[in-house]
């Protein structure tokens, strides 16, 4: 499943080729994804201007804009035009889910269930030889495109989005904040760093990996962590997801960036699916076992 890293790479990677161009067309192949697609999307978006592309734990947020016809200043140069009205296009990945930025619309495959049609602000058609296809595949279709008219300062307040936890690289996530919010919690900390209300983005790859920098046992329970702990722990989440962005994320099995590149975080992993191998820091035998339905990868020495 894409987790933050990815999602974060999928953002990069659309940033310049995708913020401002207007969304000259839409085509929905398949409704049925995690939450049907609205009927009236392409009326929504179509004409619309992307201005912005946010994160938000695993969501990607696309600010899209309204504009009024353009003016003239006095001397006959353009200006601005004023914004009428903006909305958010909110994109989940789901568990197959990829976004792909194409020069031309190739034809779509089965599990192609939507194009964006990017074309120049400038342009008063798709087809003027400038557009780019922004194209939504998801094998499993356990992902999500959804509009929200709602301003920037309301977004928070989004159903899918006003229960989410802290962003891990936002300063209020250290050590004191996981320590405060894990009091009282009998939960093994690798199941809370995963539950997504005290912090977002730590998905399976990212705990386990996390979890062994801190040298924390995936079993301990969140509660009986002190505060150093906590802290140690709170580094590491930083630091791997840092490191999974740089190297593009991780790629298991559908997961490849906007262009379609691979991500290569997994090949430097120090626990994550390597049960059997030697610990690369002191050689025990790597351990699997499941919590909450998921595999969880430790060493029994380096983390106690």
């Amino acid at each position: 499943m894409p987790e933050l890293p990815e999602v974060e790479v999928t953002r990069r990677g659309l940033l310049p080729h995708v913020v401002g161009r207007r969304i000259a067309d839409v085509v929905v192949r398949h409704r049925g994804l995690r939450w049907p697609v609205e009927l009236d999307l392409e009326s929504q978006l179509t004409g619309r201007v992307i201005a912005r592309i946010e994160r938000r734990g695993k969501y990607l947020l696309l600010e899209c804009v309204r504009q009024a016809a353009a003016s003239l200043f006095p001397d006959g140069s353009p200006c601005l035009p004023p914004v009428d009205d903006r909305g958010w296009l909110l994109i989940h990945l789901g568990m197959t889910g990829t976004l792909r930025v194409l020069p031309q619309a190739p034809p779509p495959g089965s599990h192609d269930h939507l194009d964006l049609i990017l074309a120049d602000p400038a342009d008063t058609h798709a087809d003027t030889g400038t557009s780019l296809v922004l194209r939504f595949r998801d094998p499993r279709r356990f992902g999500a495109v959804l509009w929200s008219p709602l301003e920037e300062s309301q977004l928070p307040t989004h159903p899918l989005l006003r229960n989410l936890g802290v962003e891990p690289f936002d300063p209020r996530f250290d050590g004191a904040w996981l320590y405060r919010l894990g009091r009282g919690r009998s939960a093994a900390i690798k199941t809370v760093l995963l539950a997504g209300d005290v912090v977002v983005g730590v998905g399976n790859i990212y705990a386990s990996e996390s979890l062994f920098a801190a040298g924390i046992r995936p079993t301990t329970p969140a509660g009986r962590l002190s505060l150093a702990r906590c802290e140690r722990l709170a580094v590491a989440v930083r630091d791997t997801l840092a490191r999974a962005i740089e190297r593009g994320g991780s790629t298991l099995r559908d997961f490849v960036g906007s262009d379609g590149s691979s991500g290569y975080f997994q090949l430097d992993c120090a626990v994550y699916d390597r049960a059997g191998h030697p610990c690369r820091v002191c050689g025990t035998t790597i351990r699997q076992i499941v919590q909450g339905q998921r595999s969880t990868f430790y060493c029994p020495t380096c983390q106690r």
